[in-house]
């Protein structure tokens, strides 16, 4: 039977961890606010407006604290930070979670190493179905596409059913998921298109619905991912990928993708755990001609991404 604190801590004040936390204080869940900040905040109270899909508004006046002010995460840890932050946030949370579980909700390919490299005790993953834009000052405006499945990394099934009951509700709804690399690699390559395409584009997730011309090149790039994919033993098919991405498209129209959203703020972007990192695997296959415009895309985001940044 799990018996563990019921309190969540999110970590990662972004526009996803700012929707999780309005939505579960809503559901009258213990909720942390935790920003990554080298320096102390102190506990606070932050009230944080979302925009839901039928235009209502959910607000929530949440506790807001600095990563350094808590030194015990007993509890569940879900971490909504970019996973260019991971080896620092390992370091900043070693040996003040305990025995607590730790969620990782963030795209690509091996986020997860650095935290089994640091041996977490209770690791698992959440691939998000989700979009969520900051529309002002604690404001953001929230899409979910379906529910979002979490799998074990390390850990116990009888704890991840049970940091579902925890987390799953009807604005942000969680499932189980058994075939959890197959899922990941399913997104991996559909984020591949979106924080590539879109970013370059500069156009918002509906583009590949609306135009014909996009989601013929948004196939080129599933196609070169899927050849890797079948070579790491993951059996996923081009319909069922496009199908996954028109979807998101659809339902995530007008939304702009986290990496456009970066390269406008002047932030580092997580290309690098996505085409980029498909472009390695490949590389070690000695297949990487086989993914030349996914690795030619994923370049010319990581320097949109630097220009913005030299700019700022």
């Amino acid at each position: 039977m799990i018996t563990l604190s019921p309190r969540i801590y999110i970590i990662g004040a972004g526009a996803i961890g700012r929707s999780l936390a309005v939505i579960l204080q809503n559901q009258r869940k213990e909720v942390t606010l935790v920003k990554v900040r080298p320096q102390a905040l102190g506990l606070n109270k932050e009230v944080i407006s979302l925009t839901l899909p039928d235009a209502s508004e959910m607000t929530a006046d949440v506790t807001v604290a600095g990563i350094g002010d808590i030194t015990d995460y007993t509890g569940i840890v879900l971490l909504t930070t970019k996973s260019y932050v991971n080896s620092a946030i390992a370091g900043l949370l070693k040996n003040k979670t305990g025995n607590s579980p730790l969620v990782i909700l963030q795209n690509g390919l091996g986020v997860e190493n650095v935290f089994l490299e640091n041996s977490f005790p209770a690791l698992y993953r959440c691939v998000l179905f989700a979009t969520a834009q900051e529309t002002g000052i604690n404001t953001v405006r929230f899409k979910p596409v379906t529910s979002s499945p979490i799998g074990v990394c390390k850990g116990q099934r009888e704890e991840l059913e049970w940091i579902i009951t925890q987390l799953n509700n009807p604005v942000f709804p969680f499932r189980e998921e058994q075939e959890l690399e197959k899922v990941i690699w399913k997104k991996t390559i559909t984020n591949c298109v979106f924080n590539s395409i879109c970013p370059l584009l500069e156009t918002d997730n509906g583009i590949f619905h609306r135009n014909p011309a996009a989601l013929t090149l948004a196939t080129e790039l599933i196609e070169e991912c899927l050849s890797i994919a079948r070579l790491k033993n993951i059996s996923l098919t081009l319909s069922e990928i496009t199908d996954s991405l028109l979807l998101i498209s659809r339902q995530a129209d007008g939304q702009l993708i986290s990496t456009y959203q970066d390269i406008q703020n002047g932030r580092p972007t997580e290309i690098e755990t996505l085409n980029l990192e498909i472009a390695r695997q490949a590389t070690a296959l000695g297949m990487e001609a086989v993914v030349s415009r996914t690795h030619l895309l994923g370049e010319m985001i990581r320097l949109k991404s630097f220009i913005s940044r030299a700019d700022k």
